[in-house]
């Protein structure tokens, strides 16, 4: 993941989303790289908010998969005003719009309509009986909260390579539980033995798990914005959302 985006001086122009905007309707192969990681991290949200709005788990995933598929094969941008450019926004009226214009044409498919650009077996869609929504929860504040929660387990999944990368991948599972809550009497001196580390050294290593994981969340949502500004209001945004 590039996180040129927070330590450049403010400079958003090498962000997965900006690099899409910034290519309006002339196709590069950087632009379509940018925008088929984009939908292939970004599509629980689509799909929770058609499983929302009525779809069951098979139009769910067809309709996923055809709104991405029919994205990547424009890649037609030029209309997006790079002033208002949160992927996040864009994303959901787009595929508004997708289900209001496409939907009967899309049911009357085969799965994907023949279009490979996008292929089903690609996308994890074997996940997506953990994704159906619960409780009473609108269409629009189900998309965010799987949107959220998939930026979460984006940089969750970084922060555990880093730890593999360094050589520590057992010290992720036995310190990610301290990323989200305190620890009890003992549960660190537990850990420590463990690890086969000082005791002390257990509270400094989970700061800078937290520390990184801040980063991490920082740097996902950066890839979907244009602006140091349009990043500070997503991740007031982020919070409020886990926060409800």
């Amino acid at each position: 993941m590039n996180t040129n985006a927070l330590n450049n001086g403010g400079q958003f122009s090498t962000t997965r989303w900006s690099v899409v905007l910034l290519a309006g309707r002339t196709v590069s192969p950087e632009s379509a790289a940018a925008l088929e990681k984009l939908c292939r991290a970004y599509w629980p949200p689509i799909y929770c908010f058609a499983r929302r709005k009525g779809c069951n788990d098979a139009d769910a995933q067809d309709l996923t998969q055809q709104f991405f598929a029919s994205l990547l094969a424009r890649n037609d941008f030029g209309g997006v005003d790079p002033r208002k450019g949160k992927f996040r926004t864009f994303l959901l009226t787009a595929f508004m719009h997708f289900l209001a214009n496409e939907y009967d044409r899309t049911r009357a498919q085969k799965r994907g309509g023949g279009v490979t650009i996008l292929s089903l077996d690609a996308l994890p869609l074997e996940e997506t009986g953990e994704l159906a929504p619960a409780g009473d929860t609108s269409p629009g504040a189900q998309y965010d909260l799987r949107w959220a929660k998939t930026i979460l387990e984006t940089a969750l999944k970084r922060l555990a390579e880093d730890m593999l990368a360094n050589g520590k991948p057992g010290g992720f599972e036995l310190l990610k539980p301290f990323l989200t809550a305190n620890a009890t009497p003992g549960e660190y001196a537990a850990v420590a033995r463990r690890m086969e580390v000082a005791e002390a050294s257990v509270p400094v290593l989970v700061h800078r798990l937290r520390q990184r994981y801040r980063e991490l969340v920082r740097a996902e949502v950066a890839q979907t914005v244009t602006s140091p500004a349009e990043l500070e209001e997503e991740m007031r945004h982020l919070f409020a959302v886990l926060n409800q």
